[in-house]
Protein backbone atom coordinates (compact mmCIF):
# COMPACT_ATOMS: atom_id res chain seq x y z
CA UNK A 1 0.00 0.00 0.00
CA UNK A 2 1.15 3.49 -0.74
CA UNK A 3 1.46 6.06 2.03
CA UNK A 4 -0.33 8.51 -0.24
CA UNK A 5 -3.79 7.88 -1.64
CA UNK A 6 -3.36 5.89 -4.86
CA UNK A 7 -5.50 6.72 -7.87
CA UNK A 8 -7.86 4.12 -9.24
CA UNK A 9 -7.33 3.69 -12.97
CA UNK A 10 -10.22 2.01 -14.79
CA UNK A 11 -10.57 1.27 -18.51
CA UNK A 12 -14.17 1.99 -19.43
CA UNK A 13 -16.03 0.55 -22.47
CA UNK A 14 -15.81 3.85 -24.37
CA UNK A 15 -12.02 3.53 -24.32
CA UNK A 16 -12.07 0.08 -25.90
CA UNK A 17 -11.73 0.04 -29.71
CA UNK A 18 -14.80 -1.10 -31.66
CA UNK A 19 -12.80 -4.11 -32.80
CA UNK A 20 -12.33 -5.06 -29.15
CA UNK A 21 -9.33 -6.09 -27.07
CA UNK A 22 -7.15 -9.18 -26.99
CA UNK A 23 -5.10 -9.27 -23.79
CA UNK A 24 -2.48 -11.64 -22.38
CA UNK A 25 -1.93 -11.77 -18.66
CA UNK A 26 -0.90 -14.07 -15.84
CA UNK A 27 -4.10 -13.75 -13.79
CA UNK A 28 -7.60 -12.76 -14.89
CA UNK A 29 -10.15 -12.00 -12.16
CA UNK A 30 -13.87 -11.90 -12.88
CA UNK A 31 -15.49 -9.47 -10.44
CA UNK A 32 -14.19 -6.49 -8.47
CA UNK A 33 -16.08 -6.86 -5.19
CA UNK A 34 -14.83 -8.01 -1.79
CA UNK A 35 -13.06 -11.14 -3.01
CA UNK A 36 -11.97 -9.98 -6.47
CA UNK A 37 -10.43 -6.77 -5.16
CA UNK A 38 -8.49 -8.52 -2.39
CA UNK A 39 -7.21 -11.13 -4.85
CA UNK A 40 -6.21 -8.40 -7.33
CA UNK A 41 -4.15 -6.60 -4.70
CA UNK A 42 -2.57 -9.66 -3.09
CA UNK A 43 -1.55 -11.25 -6.39
CA UNK A 44 -0.34 -7.93 -7.84
CA UNK A 45 1.72 -7.42 -4.69
CA UNK A 46 3.28 -10.83 -5.30
CA UNK A 47 4.40 -9.62 -8.72
CA UNK A 48 1.72 -11.13 -10.94
CA UNK A 49 0.30 -9.36 -13.96
CA UNK A 50 -3.43 -9.03 -13.23
CA UNK A 51 -6.51 -8.11 -15.27
CA UNK A 52 -9.86 -7.52 -13.52
CA UNK A 53 -13.16 -7.74 -15.43
CA UNK A 54 -16.18 -6.04 -13.86
CA UNK A 55 -19.63 -6.22 -15.46
CA UNK A 56 -20.86 -3.12 -13.63
CA UNK A 57 -20.01 0.53 -14.32
CA UNK A 58 -17.27 2.62 -12.80
CA UNK A 59 -18.85 5.47 -10.87
CA UNK A 60 -16.40 7.55 -8.82
CA UNK A 61 -17.40 8.61 -5.33
CA UNK A 62 -17.79 12.24 -6.39
CA UNK A 63 -20.76 11.22 -8.55
CA UNK A 64 -22.70 9.43 -5.81
CA UNK A 65 -25.93 11.29 -5.07
CA UNK A 66 -26.74 9.84 -1.63
CA UNK A 67 -30.21 8.95 -2.88
CA UNK A 68 -31.29 5.34 -2.45
CA UNK A 69 -33.53 5.06 -5.51
CA UNK A 70 -30.83 6.56 -7.75
CA UNK A 71 -28.29 4.14 -6.27
CA UNK A 72 -30.59 1.21 -7.01
CA UNK A 73 -30.76 2.28 -10.64
CA UNK A 74 -27.02 2.78 -11.10
CA UNK A 75 -25.12 0.65 -8.57
CA UNK A 76 -27.23 -2.48 -7.93
CA UNK A 77 -27.77 -5.73 -9.77
CA UNK A 78 -30.98 -5.58 -11.83
CA UNK A 79 -31.46 -1.98 -10.64
CA UNK A 80 -32.34 -3.27 -7.18
CA UNK A 81 -35.07 -5.57 -8.52
CA UNK A 82 -33.32 -8.95 -8.31
CA UNK A 83 -35.91 -11.26 -6.76
CA UNK A 84 -36.51 -14.93 -6.02
CA UNK A 85 -38.79 -16.99 -8.25
CA UNK A 86 -41.66 -16.62 -5.77
CA UNK A 87 -41.34 -12.85 -6.03
CA UNK A 88 -41.54 -12.18 -2.30
CA UNK A 89 -37.86 -11.52 -1.54
CA UNK A 90 -35.49 -9.00 -3.09
CA UNK A 91 -31.84 -10.10 -3.23
CA UNK A 92 -29.67 -6.99 -3.17
CA UNK A 93 -26.19 -7.05 -4.70
CA UNK A 94 -23.90 -4.30 -5.89
CA UNK A 95 -23.09 -4.17 -9.59
CA UNK A 96 -20.31 -1.63 -10.01
CA UNK A 97 -16.57 -1.26 -9.56
CA UNK A 98 -16.14 -2.36 -5.93
CA UNK A 99 -19.27 -4.52 -5.95
CA UNK A 100 -21.47 -4.81 -2.89
CA UNK A 101 -18.79 -3.26 -0.67
CA UNK A 102 -19.74 0.10 -2.21
CA UNK A 103 -23.39 -0.13 -1.16
CA UNK A 104 -23.36 -2.24 2.00
CA UNK A 105 -23.92 -0.93 5.52
CA UNK A 106 -20.23 -1.29 6.51
CA UNK A 107 -21.13 -3.74 9.30
CA UNK A 108 -18.22 -6.08 10.09
CA UNK A 109 -18.27 -9.40 11.93
CA UNK A 110 -15.83 -12.28 11.99
CA UNK A 111 -17.51 -15.63 11.29
CA UNK A 112 -18.73 -17.30 14.50
CA UNK A 113 -16.41 -20.05 15.73
CA UNK A 114 -19.39 -22.41 15.83
CA UNK A 115 -19.81 -22.01 12.07
CA UNK A 116 -16.14 -22.64 11.34
CA UNK A 117 -16.25 -25.73 13.54
CA UNK A 118 -19.22 -27.06 11.56
CA UNK A 119 -17.26 -26.48 8.34
CA UNK A 120 -14.46 -28.62 9.80
CA UNK A 121 -16.64 -31.47 11.01
CA UNK A 122 -19.22 -31.55 8.20
CA UNK A 123 -17.15 -30.49 5.19
CA UNK A 124 -13.60 -31.56 6.05
CA UNK A 125 -12.20 -28.02 6.15
CA UNK A 126 -9.56 -28.58 8.82
CA UNK A 127 -7.60 -25.66 7.39
CA UNK A 128 -10.18 -22.96 8.20
CA UNK A 129 -9.91 -22.85 11.96
CA UNK A 130 -10.25 -19.56 13.88
CA UNK A 131 -6.53 -19.81 14.68
CA UNK A 132 -5.51 -20.13 11.02
CA UNK A 133 -7.81 -17.32 9.85
CA UNK A 134 -7.12 -14.90 12.73
CA UNK A 135 -3.98 -13.34 11.15
CA UNK A 136 -5.90 -12.68 7.94
CA UNK A 137 -8.71 -11.00 9.84
CA UNK A 138 -6.22 -9.00 11.88
CA UNK A 139 -4.55 -7.72 8.73
CA UNK A 140 -7.66 -6.72 6.85
CA UNK A 141 -9.24 -5.11 9.93
CA UNK A 142 -6.17 -2.92 10.16
CA UNK A 143 -6.15 -2.19 6.42
CA UNK A 144 -9.84 -1.23 6.39
CA UNK A 145 -9.94 0.73 9.67
CA UNK A 146 -12.47 -1.70 11.14
CA UNK A 147 -13.38 -0.67 14.67
CA UNK A 148 -16.28 -0.93 17.06
CA UNK A 149 -18.54 2.12 16.91
CA UNK A 150 -17.50 4.70 19.44
CA UNK A 151 -20.18 6.38 21.60
CA UNK A 152 -20.64 9.28 19.18
CA UNK A 153 -21.19 6.79 16.34
CA UNK A 154 -24.14 5.06 18.05
CA UNK A 155 -27.31 6.99 17.28
CA UNK A 156 -30.44 7.11 19.41
CA UNK A 157 -31.88 4.13 17.55
CA UNK A 158 -28.82 2.08 18.46
CA UNK A 159 -28.86 3.27 22.07
CA UNK A 160 -32.49 2.19 22.40
CA UNK A 161 -31.56 -1.30 21.16
CA UNK A 162 -28.70 -1.53 23.66
CA UNK A 163 -30.89 -0.25 26.48
CA UNK A 164 -33.79 -2.62 25.78
CA UNK A 165 -31.55 -5.65 25.30
CA UNK A 166 -29.72 -4.99 28.55
CA UNK A 167 -33.01 -4.79 30.47
CA UNK A 168 -34.11 -8.25 29.35
CA UNK A 169 -30.71 -9.94 29.31
CA UNK A 170 -30.07 -10.29 25.57
CA UNK A 171 -26.38 -9.78 24.65
CA UNK A 172 -25.81 -6.54 22.75
CA UNK A 173 -22.99 -4.19 21.80
CA UNK A 174 -22.03 -1.44 19.36
CA UNK A 175 -21.30 -2.81 15.88
CA UNK A 176 -17.91 -2.75 14.20
CA UNK A 177 -17.66 -1.03 10.80
CA UNK A 178 -15.03 -0.44 8.10
CA UNK A 179 -15.12 3.35 8.22
CA UNK A 180 -12.60 6.10 8.72
CA UNK A 181 -13.84 9.32 10.35
CA UNK A 182 -17.45 8.47 9.44
CA UNK A 183 -19.55 11.48 8.42
CA UNK A 184 -22.63 9.76 9.94
CA UNK A 185 -24.76 10.78 6.97
CA UNK A 186 -26.81 7.56 6.98
CA UNK A 187 -26.47 7.01 3.23
CA UNK A 188 -24.48 3.75 3.29
CA UNK A 189 -26.92 1.91 1.02
CA UNK A 190 -26.58 4.68 -1.57
CA UNK A 191 -22.75 4.64 -1.43
CA UNK A 192 -20.40 6.96 0.44
CA UNK A 193 -19.51 10.08 -1.53
CA UNK A 194 -16.96 11.21 1.08
CA UNK A 195 -14.92 7.98 0.90
CA UNK A 196 -15.28 7.41 4.64
CA UNK A 197 -16.55 3.86 4.10
CA UNK A 198 -13.46 1.80 3.32
CA UNK A 199 -14.97 -0.11 0.42
CA UNK A 200 -12.94 -1.83 -2.28
CA UNK A 201 -13.53 1.23 -4.46
CA UNK A 202 -11.21 3.31 -2.27
CA UNK A 203 -8.87 0.68 -0.81
CA UNK A 204 -7.84 -2.63 -2.38
CA UNK A 205 -8.69 -1.73 -5.97
CA UNK A 206 -6.64 1.50 -6.03
CA UNK A 207 -3.83 -0.37 -4.27
CA UNK A 208 -3.94 -3.07 -6.95
CA UNK A 209 -4.13 -0.44 -9.67
CA UNK A 210 -1.05 1.28 -8.29
CA UNK A 211 0.79 -2.05 -8.50
CA UNK A 212 -0.08 -2.40 -12.18
CA UNK A 213 -3.40 -4.27 -12.23
CA UNK A 214 -5.58 -3.50 -15.26
CA UNK A 215 -9.25 -2.97 -14.34
CA UNK A 216 -12.02 -2.95 -16.94
CA UNK A 217 -15.55 -1.77 -16.13
CA UNK A 218 -18.75 -2.55 -18.01
CA UNK A 219 -17.14 -5.79 -19.20
CA UNK A 220 -19.14 -8.95 -18.57
CA UNK A 221 -17.42 -12.35 -18.67
CA UNK A 222 -19.37 -14.63 -20.99
CA UNK A 223 -17.56 -17.77 -22.15
CA UNK A 224 -14.44 -19.74 -21.30
CA UNK A 225 -11.93 -21.35 -23.60
CA UNK A 226 -10.92 -24.68 -22.12
CA UNK A 227 -8.10 -27.11 -22.78
CA UNK A 228 -7.95 -30.31 -20.74
CA UNK A 229 -8.47 -29.24 -17.10
CA UNK A 230 -7.59 -25.59 -17.62
CA UNK A 231 -9.41 -22.44 -18.64
CA UNK A 232 -7.02 -20.80 -21.06
CA UNK A 233 -8.98 -17.63 -21.85
CA UNK A 234 -12.03 -15.64 -20.77
CA UNK A 235 -14.21 -14.08 -23.44
CA UNK A 236 -16.13 -11.03 -22.28
CA UNK A 237 -18.42 -8.36 -23.70
CA UNK A 238 -17.84 -4.66 -23.02
CA UNK A 239 -20.96 -2.54 -23.47
CA UNK A 240 -20.63 1.23 -23.81
CA UNK A 241 -23.20 3.90 -22.96
CA UNK A 242 -24.74 3.70 -26.45
CA UNK A 243 -25.34 -0.04 -26.12
CA UNK A 244 -22.56 -1.00 -28.50
CA UNK A 245 -20.95 -4.34 -27.62
CA UNK A 246 -17.21 -4.86 -27.99
CA UNK A 247 -15.44 -8.21 -27.64
CA UNK A 248 -12.75 -8.60 -24.99
CA UNK A 249 -10.61 -11.72 -24.82
CA UNK A 250 -8.20 -12.31 -21.95
CA UNK A 251 -5.75 -15.19 -22.18
CA UNK A 252 -4.39 -16.08 -18.75
CA UNK A 253 -2.44 -18.71 -16.82
CA UNK A 254 -4.68 -18.45 -13.78
CA UNK A 255 -8.41 -17.70 -13.61
CA UNK A 256 -10.19 -16.34 -10.53
CA UNK A 257 -13.99 -16.21 -10.68
CA UNK A 258 -15.21 -13.78 -8.03
CA UNK A 259 -18.49 -12.63 -9.53
CA UNK A 260 -20.60 -13.38 -6.45
CA UNK A 261 -22.83 -16.23 -5.26
CA UNK A 262 -25.40 -15.71 -8.02
CA UNK A 263 -23.33 -14.71 -11.06
CA UNK A 264 -20.44 -17.12 -10.38
CA UNK A 265 -22.48 -20.35 -10.58
CA UNK A 266 -24.45 -19.03 -13.56
CA UNK A 267 -21.19 -18.45 -15.42
CA UNK A 268 -20.05 -22.00 -14.73
CA UNK A 269 -23.46 -23.40 -15.66
CA UNK A 270 -23.49 -21.50 -18.95
CA UNK A 271 -20.07 -22.94 -19.78
CA UNK A 272 -20.94 -26.42 -18.43
CA UNK A 273 -17.84 -26.54 -16.25
CA UNK A 274 -16.70 -27.68 -12.79
CA UNK A 275 -19.90 -29.59 -12.02
CA UNK A 276 -18.92 -33.24 -11.71
CA UNK A 277 -20.44 -33.09 -8.20
CA UNK A 278 -23.73 -31.72 -9.51
CA UNK A 279 -23.51 -29.02 -6.83
CA UNK A 280 -22.95 -25.87 -8.89
CA UNK A 281 -25.78 -23.47 -8.10
CA UNK A 282 -27.16 -25.57 -5.24
CA UNK A 283 -26.99 -24.89 -1.48
CA UNK A 284 -28.06 -21.25 -1.83
CA UNK A 285 -28.53 -19.41 1.47
CA UNK A 286 -29.11 -15.71 1.99
CA UNK A 287 -29.88 -14.64 5.59
CA UNK A 288 -33.53 -13.72 4.83
CA UNK A 289 -34.04 -10.42 6.61
CA UNK A 290 -37.06 -8.73 8.16
CA UNK A 291 -37.37 -5.09 9.21
CA UNK A 292 -39.25 -4.43 12.45
CA UNK A 293 -40.40 -1.06 13.78
CA UNK A 294 -41.26 0.00 17.31
CA UNK A 295 -43.32 3.16 17.70
CA UNK A 296 -42.27 5.44 20.55
CA UNK A 297 -44.04 8.41 22.10
CA UNK A 298 -41.41 10.83 20.86
CA UNK A 299 -38.91 11.23 18.00
CA UNK A 300 -36.17 8.64 17.38
CA UNK A 301 -35.08 9.64 13.85
CA UNK A 302 -33.60 6.18 13.34
CA UNK A 303 -32.24 7.10 9.89
CA UNK A 304 -30.04 9.86 11.32
CA UNK A 305 -26.43 8.78 11.84
CA UNK A 306 -24.70 5.59 10.75
CA UNK A 307 -26.93 3.06 9.00
CA UNK A 308 -26.04 0.28 11.47
CA UNK A 309 -24.83 1.28 14.90
CA UNK A 310 -25.53 -1.57 17.35
CA UNK A 311 -26.62 -5.19 17.40
CA UNK A 312 -28.11 -7.76 19.76
CA UNK A 313 -28.67 -11.51 19.85
CA UNK A 314 -26.91 -14.81 20.37
CA UNK A 315 -24.48 -14.34 17.51
CA UNK A 316 -22.00 -16.91 18.81
CA UNK A 317 -24.72 -19.56 18.77
CA UNK A 318 -26.03 -19.48 15.18
CA UNK A 319 -26.47 -23.24 14.78
CA UNK A 320 -28.63 -23.60 17.88
CA UNK A 321 -31.33 -21.01 17.48
CA UNK A 322 -29.21 -17.90 17.53
CA UNK A 323 -30.18 -14.79 15.63
CA UNK A 324 -28.81 -11.33 14.96
CA UNK A 325 -30.70 -8.06 15.39
CA UNK A 326 -29.12 -4.95 13.88
CA UNK A 327 -30.25 -1.41 14.67
CA UNK A 328 -30.73 -0.09 11.16
CA UNK A 329 -33.01 2.16 9.11
CA UNK A 330 -32.70 3.72 5.68
CA UNK A 331 -35.29 6.50 5.30
CA UNK A 332 -39.04 7.05 5.79
CA UNK A 333 -39.98 6.09 2.21
CA UNK A 334 -38.13 2.78 2.35
CA UNK A 335 -39.64 2.15 5.77
CA UNK A 336 -43.09 1.93 4.19
CA UNK A 337 -41.81 -0.79 1.84
CA UNK A 338 -40.74 -2.97 4.77
CA UNK A 339 -44.18 -3.15 6.41
CA UNK A 340 -47.76 -2.27 5.54
CA UNK A 341 -47.91 1.50 5.62
CA UNK A 342 -51.46 1.58 4.34
CA UNK A 343 -52.86 3.72 1.51
CA UNK A 344 -54.08 7.27 1.19
CA UNK A 345 -54.34 9.12 4.49
CA UNK A 346 -53.15 6.03 6.42
CA UNK A 347 -49.96 6.01 4.38
CA UNK A 348 -49.31 9.72 4.86
CA UNK A 349 -49.85 9.38 8.61
CA UNK A 350 -47.58 6.32 8.74
CA UNK A 351 -44.71 8.10 6.96
CA UNK A 352 -45.17 11.28 8.98
CA UNK A 353 -45.04 9.21 12.15
CA UNK A 354 -41.94 7.27 11.09
CA UNK A 355 -39.74 9.75 12.94
CA UNK A 356 -40.95 8.04 16.13
CA UNK A 357 -39.94 4.56 14.96
CA UNK A 358 -37.21 2.50 16.50
CA UNK A 359 -35.93 0.24 13.72
CA UNK A 360 -33.96 -2.98 13.33
CA UNK A 361 -33.47 -5.83 10.91
CA UNK A 362 -33.17 -9.51 11.77
CA UNK A 363 -30.72 -12.07 10.38
CA UNK A 364 -30.70 -15.84 10.89
CA UNK A 365 -28.52 -18.83 10.10
CA UNK A 366 -30.69 -20.25 7.31
CA UNK A 367 -30.37 -23.73 5.84
CA UNK A 368 -28.98 -24.00 2.31
CA UNK A 369 -32.29 -24.90 0.67
CA UNK A 370 -32.16 -22.66 -2.41
CA UNK A 371 -30.60 -22.90 -5.82
CA UNK A 372 -29.49 -20.57 -8.60
CA UNK A 373 -29.91 -21.72 -12.19
CA UNK A 374 -30.52 -20.74 -15.79
CA UNK A 375 -33.90 -21.38 -17.39
CA UNK A 376 -34.25 -20.55 -21.07
CA UNK A 377 -31.15 -18.41 -20.66
CA UNK A 378 -32.67 -16.42 -17.78
CA UNK A 379 -31.40 -16.18 -14.21
CA UNK A 380 -33.50 -17.88 -11.56
CA UNK A 381 -33.11 -17.72 -7.78
CA UNK A 382 -35.27 -20.42 -6.24
CA UNK A 383 -35.63 -19.87 -2.52
CA UNK A 384 -38.50 -20.06 -0.05
CA UNK A 385 -38.31 -19.98 3.73
CA UNK A 386 -37.74 -23.45 5.15
CA UNK A 387 -39.98 -24.37 8.11
CA UNK A 388 -36.89 -24.83 10.29
CA UNK A 389 -35.70 -21.35 9.40
CA UNK A 390 -39.12 -19.87 10.00
CA UNK A 391 -38.86 -20.94 13.63
CA UNK A 392 -35.59 -18.99 13.90
CA UNK A 393 -37.18 -15.99 12.20
CA UNK A 394 -40.07 -16.11 14.64
CA UNK A 395 -37.69 -16.18 17.61
CA UNK A 396 -35.81 -13.21 16.17
CA UNK A 397 -39.09 -11.28 15.85
CA UNK A 398 -39.94 -12.22 19.44
CA UNK A 399 -36.58 -10.92 20.60
CA UNK A 400 -36.98 -7.63 18.73
CA UNK A 401 -40.48 -7.04 20.11
CA UNK A 402 -39.38 -7.72 23.67
CA UNK A 403 -36.41 -5.35 23.28
CA UNK A 404 -38.63 -2.61 21.86
CA UNK A 405 -41.16 -2.74 24.69
CA UNK A 406 -38.32 -2.83 27.24
CA UNK A 407 -36.95 0.32 25.59
CA UNK A 408 -40.30 2.11 25.95
CA UNK A 409 -42.08 1.45 22.66
CA UNK A 410 -45.89 1.66 22.70
CA UNK A 411 -46.48 -0.45 19.58
CA UNK A 412 -44.54 -2.85 17.32
CA UNK A 413 -45.07 -3.14 13.56
CA UNK A 414 -44.27 -6.58 12.16
CA UNK A 415 -42.90 -7.09 8.61
CA UNK A 416 -46.00 -8.86 7.30
CA UNK A 417 -47.64 -8.28 3.93
CA UNK A 418 -50.84 -7.14 5.67
CA UNK A 419 -50.42 -4.88 8.68
CA UNK A 420 -49.83 -6.78 11.91
CA UNK A 421 -49.02 -4.93 15.11
CA UNK A 422 -48.34 -5.87 18.72
CA UNK A 423 -50.13 -3.34 20.91
CA UNK A 424 -48.79 -4.32 24.33
CA UNK A 425 -45.92 -6.29 25.80
CA UNK A 426 -48.24 -8.96 27.19
CA UNK A 427 -49.34 -9.79 23.62
CA UNK A 428 -45.86 -10.53 22.25
CA UNK A 429 -46.00 -14.30 22.59
CA UNK A 430 -49.57 -14.74 21.37
CA UNK A 431 -49.04 -12.57 18.26
CA UNK A 432 -45.65 -14.09 17.38
CA UNK A 433 -46.94 -17.63 17.96
CA UNK A 434 -49.83 -16.96 15.59
CA UNK A 435 -47.47 -16.26 12.68
CA UNK A 436 -47.23 -19.08 10.14
CA UNK A 437 -44.81 -19.80 7.32
CA UNK A 438 -45.97 -19.21 3.76
CA UNK A 439 -45.28 -17.47 0.49
CA UNK A 440 -46.06 -13.76 0.16
CA UNK A 441 -46.79 -13.41 3.88
CA UNK A 442 -43.70 -11.41 4.81
CA UNK A 443 -41.71 -8.53 3.36
CA UNK A 444 -38.37 -10.25 2.90
CA UNK A 445 -35.03 -8.88 1.81
CA UNK A 446 -31.63 -10.48 1.45
CA UNK A 447 -28.31 -8.65 1.44
CA UNK A 448 -26.09 -11.73 1.81
CA UNK A 449 -26.35 -14.42 -0.91
CA UNK A 450 -23.92 -17.28 -0.36
CA UNK A 451 -23.20 -20.99 -0.78
CA UNK A 452 -23.68 -21.87 -4.46
CA UNK A 453 -20.11 -23.13 -5.16
CA UNK A 454 -19.72 -25.04 -1.89
CA UNK A 455 -16.22 -25.55 -0.54
CA UNK A 456 -15.32 -28.95 0.86
CA UNK A 457 -12.72 -31.68 1.00
CA UNK A 458 -14.86 -34.26 -0.83
CA UNK A 459 -15.10 -33.60 -4.61
CA UNK A 460 -18.33 -35.60 -4.75
CA UNK A 461 -20.07 -33.22 -2.33
CA UNK A 462 -18.50 -29.87 -3.18
CA UNK A 463 -17.32 -27.70 -6.07
CA UNK A 464 -14.29 -25.96 -4.59
CA UNK A 465 -11.48 -27.55 -2.59
CA UNK A 466 -10.06 -26.40 0.75
CA UNK A 467 -7.53 -24.16 -1.03
CA UNK A 468 -10.22 -22.40 -3.10
CA UNK A 469 -9.40 -24.24 -6.33
CA UNK A 470 -12.17 -25.93 -8.31
CA UNK A 471 -11.98 -29.70 -7.91
CA UNK A 472 -12.47 -30.19 -11.66
CA UNK A 473 -10.03 -27.55 -12.92
CA UNK A 474 -6.33 -27.09 -12.31
CA UNK A 475 -6.02 -23.32 -12.69
CA UNK A 476 -9.39 -21.93 -11.56
CA UNK A 477 -10.12 -20.48 -8.11
CA UNK A 478 -13.34 -19.20 -6.55
CA UNK A 479 -12.86 -16.91 -3.52
CA UNK A 480 -16.29 -15.22 -3.13
CA UNK A 481 -19.16 -16.02 -0.74
CA UNK A 482 -20.42 -18.73 -3.07
CA UNK A 483 -17.85 -21.09 -1.54
CA UNK A 484 -19.36 -20.85 1.99
CA UNK A 485 -20.33 -24.42 2.96
CA UNK A 486 -23.20 -22.99 5.03
CA UNK A 487 -24.82 -19.75 6.04
CA UNK A 488 -22.80 -17.79 8.59
CA UNK A 489 -25.67 -15.60 9.99
CA UNK A 490 -23.54 -12.46 10.32
CA UNK A 491 -22.70 -9.89 7.63
CA UNK A 492 -20.27 -11.76 5.36
CA UNK A 493 -17.83 -9.14 4.08
CA UNK A 494 -15.11 -9.81 6.67
CA UNK A 495 -15.33 -13.57 6.06
CA UNK A 496 -15.04 -12.99 2.31
CA UNK A 497 -12.05 -10.67 2.72
CA UNK A 498 -10.32 -13.17 5.01
CA UNK A 499 -10.95 -16.21 2.82
CA UNK A 500 -9.85 -14.34 -0.32
CA UNK A 501 -6.62 -13.32 1.37
CA UNK A 502 -6.11 -16.90 2.57
CA UNK A 503 -6.75 -18.32 -0.92
CA UNK A 504 -4.33 -15.79 -2.41
CA UNK A 505 -1.68 -17.24 -0.11
CA UNK A 506 -2.53 -20.75 -1.29
CA UNK A 507 -2.05 -19.60 -4.89
CA UNK A 508 1.28 -18.00 -4.07
CA UNK A 509 2.41 -21.12 -2.21
CA UNK A 510 1.65 -23.14 -5.35
CA UNK A 511 3.86 -20.84 -7.33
Amino acid sequence: MSETSPILKVMQPAEIPDAGLDLRTEVVIVGSGASGAVMAYELSRAGAKVVVLEAGPYIPSSEFQEHTQTAFETLYQDHGNQVNTTGDMVVLQGKCIGGSTVVNTAACFRPPDQVLESWRTEHGLENLSPEVLAPYFDKLESNLSIHQNEPHEVNYNGRLLLEGAKKIGIPASPTSRNVKNCALSGHCLAACRTDRKQSMLVTYLPWASELGATILSGTRADTFEVRDRRITAVNAIATDSTGRNKPVRVEADLVVVAAGPIQTPLLFQKNKLANSSGQVGLNFACHPSLAVFGEHHGPVYAWVGATITAHAGEIENPLRGGYLIEAAMADPVNTSAATDGGVGRDYLDFVANSKNFQSAITLIHDHNVGRVFLEDGRKRIEYDIDDRDFESMREALRGVARIYFAAGAKRVYLPTTRRTTIERESDVDSVINSLTNGKHKYRLASYHPQGTMRMGADPKRSVVGPDGRCHDLDNVYVPDASLFPSSIMVNPQVTVYGLASYIADQIKARG
